[in-house]
């Protein structure tokens, strides 16, 4: 998403790491960066077993094959600090992104 690709040094300085995983394959991960004018950040595939990371978060929509737009924001231990499922079409503000970080431990 380009709005993290922008913000990248924000994250980086809350001692953050953004990661992108979709059910898409590889090959399509890499148009998809380049039709953007590249990513800096990991761009993970979910694809095989399909969506099992997905399903794992409760994002995957089996009906469909895809997966529901998520963000999560995992905390140092690995537990999920804060989680967004929304429709395709939004994104939130990465405003409320930092909020979380911010109130981490």
């Amino acid at each position: 998403m380009p709005s993290y690709e922008a913000d990248l040094s924000r994250f980086a300085d809350a001692d953050t790491q953004v990661l992108g995983i979709s059910v898409d394959s590889i090959p399509s991960h890499v148009a998809w960066a380049k039709s953007l004018g590249g990513i800096t950040y990991p761009l993970l595939s979910d694809f095989e077993p399909k969506g099992s990371v997905a399903r794992s978060f409760g994002a995957y929509r089996a009906a469909d094959g895809i997966t529901e737009r998520a963000l999560f924001v995992i905390d140092k231990d690995g537990k999920v600090a804060y989680r967004d499922i929304h429709d395709i079409g939004q994104q939130p503000d990465n405003e409320i992104i930092h909020d979380v970080i911010r109130k981490l431990p």
